[in-house]
């Protein structure tokens, strides 16, 4: 018997990783004002460089990637879009 095959949505990729952000740098109820556009670094006092490195662990935990250390993330941090994108390119690339 197969398993089933989920499709993820661009939507439910982006509340996840809108969460893992959320989660990773305590943002309690400042969580919902985030949108595709907002900015990441430089934007959230909180995203230092040690919350990078825990947002990228949960990332690879919770979608089964893995973020090679020669991977540029640094554009992927501008925008919680951009980083969804990648998070996209990373799991259906």
């Amino acid at each position: 018997m197969v398993a089933p095959v989920y499709a993820h949505t661009e939507d439910d990729t982006f509340v996840a990783v809108r969460q893992i952000v959320g989660d990773a740098l305590q943002l309690g109820s400042r969580l919902e004002s985030l949108e595709r556009d907002t900015p990441l670094v430089g934007n959230l006092p909180e995203l230092d460089s040690m919350a990078v490195v825990t947002v990228i662990t949960a990332l690879e935990e919770h979608f089964g990637l893995v973020v090679d250390d020669d991977d540029d993330v640094s554009q992927a941090f501008d925008t919680l879009g951009s980083l969804t994108d990648y998070v996209d390119a990373k799991t259906h690339g």
